[in-house]
């Protein structure tokens, strides 16, 4: 398994109308020594146009596709620049820079797939969650501990790094519903046999704006993505055997 790097590793920052945040966050991760690319979402305001004065790459969709939709198009990216590993960085702040070092350290201790960043093994999060939201985050962690056949506490973090050959698989097929880019993928990429590892991470509350989703909204989504699990109509990927042994052939 190749060894991960800054080098070799591109953060993904996917990014919807996102001007008023993500300037710090660019630069933070380019301090931290990271090549960046923003998928700017169909955004309507100055996210590309700030984002390219602050030097980063800029791929810029022609229409919302949703978050997942921005992830596969910078996984496609990532994929045909050479890329071993993607970490996957909001454009609202709370995600910190500093620590997708500790991502690549788990993941190339572990050999994970997969590296989580969640925000509920930590006491160092500054992150904010109400009872009621939390609940459904249990909820949602239980549903893919099972599912994935690990212990997961934070099933709908988006800090994560994804590795060779997961990174490969969600490149071509990614979920673009709501959850589908976080609880959806953990079920996808456990039930194919790949390794998913959580680590501690001190996320914070989004630095600007509010959480697009209501509390009425959260449920009924925690309902949907529990039944895509349950009745296992969650995106398909190769597993992990499959594209080992066609690798070896």
């Amino acid at each position: 398994m190749v060894l991960i790097t800054k080098e070799n590793t591109l953060a993904i920052v996917p990014a919807l109308n996102e001007q008023d945040s993500i300037v710090d966050v660019l630069n933070k991760l380019q301090e931290s020594g990271f090549q960046v690319l923003v998928v700017s979402d169909g955004s309507t305001d100055n996210t590309a146009a700030q984002s390219r004065e602050a030097g980063v790459a800029v791929l810029e969709l022609p229409m919302n596709l949703g978050v997942g939709g921005a992830l596969r198009a910078g996984f496609q990216h990532a994929c045909s620049k050479g890329y071993e590993a993607v970490v996957q960085v909001d454009a609202d702040g709370q995600h910190p820079a500093d620590e997708i070092v500790n991502l690549i350290a788990a993941a190339n201790a572990s050999g994970a797939h997969m590296v989580v960043g969640s925000r509920f093994i930590s006491q160092d999060t500054t992150m904010l969650v109400g009872n009621s939201r939390r609940l459904v985050m249990r909820i949602l962690a239980w549903s893919a501990s099972r599912s994935a056949h690990t212990s997961i506490t934070d099933a709908t973090s988006g800090f994560r790094l994804i590795r060779t050959p997961l990174l490969n698989q969600f490149a071509q097929s990614f979920a673009v519903n709501y959850l589908g880019d976080t609880y959806e993928a953990l079920i996808s990429a456990g039930r194919g046999g790949y390794k998913i590892v959580e680590i501690p991470a001190g996320l914070r509350s989004r630095q600007v704006g509010e959480s697009s989703a209501s509390i009425a909204q959260s449920v009924r989504f925690t309902l949907k993505g529990i039944g895509i699990a349950v009745l296992r109509l969650h995106f398909p990927i190769s597993s992990l055997q499959d594209v080992t042994m066609s690798g070896s052939k």
